[in-house]
């Protein structure tokens, strides 16, 4: 006893599926083949022409060289109008790139100018109020010329 039942094919039918397959790939061949014989290009008429004109076969080998020698020129000048293009396109960019940084320097500049201007102002504004409260102070220190003639005024001026 087998855990697993084995159904045997039919052979019949088999057989006419197989039959079946073929007949229609033999069906999808001939139609392909129709479909080749009907889209088939037609024959080509050309008049019959002299071809090179008047030149003999080695002056159109040397024409050709020339040609071709020119053309190595040009690609080669091609090449080196890009390369120049490109660079004259890179300097520009760079150019570019130093007149903004050069305004970022002039304008860091100026403020550092203004800052030092404030700064020389604010010195110069604490150094007078300095001055003048220094000047007040030695003027309270010192006793008046008027009180000076009174305390040395000498002993009659004295209570004792």
């Amino acid at each position: 006893v087998s855990p697993y039942v084995l159904i045997t094919p039919n052979e019949t039918r088999r057989h006419q599926l197989q039959q079946s397959k073929l007949s229609f790939a033999k069906k999808e061949l001939d139609d392909l083949e129709q479909w080749k014989e009907e889209h088939r290009p037609g024959p080509i008429r050309l008049v019959p022409q002299r071809l090179g004109g008047k030149e003999s076969e080695a002056q159109a080998r040397q024409k050709q060289q020339m040609m071709l020698m020119q053309s190595k020129y040009q690609q080669k000048h091609k090449r080196e109008e890009y390369v120049k293009a490109k660079k004259a396109a890179e300097e520009a960019e760079i150019l570019k790139k130093k007149a903004i940084q050069r305004e970022k320097a002039e304008r860091l500049e100026v403020k550092k100018r203004q800052q030092e201007m404030q700064r020389r102002e604010t010195f110069l504004e604490n150094q007078y109020y300095k001055t003048n409260e220094l000047l007040n102070r030695l003027d309270l220190g010192l006793p008046k010329s008027d009180s000076c003639h009174i305390a040395n005024g000498g002993p009659e001026s004295t209570v004792w």
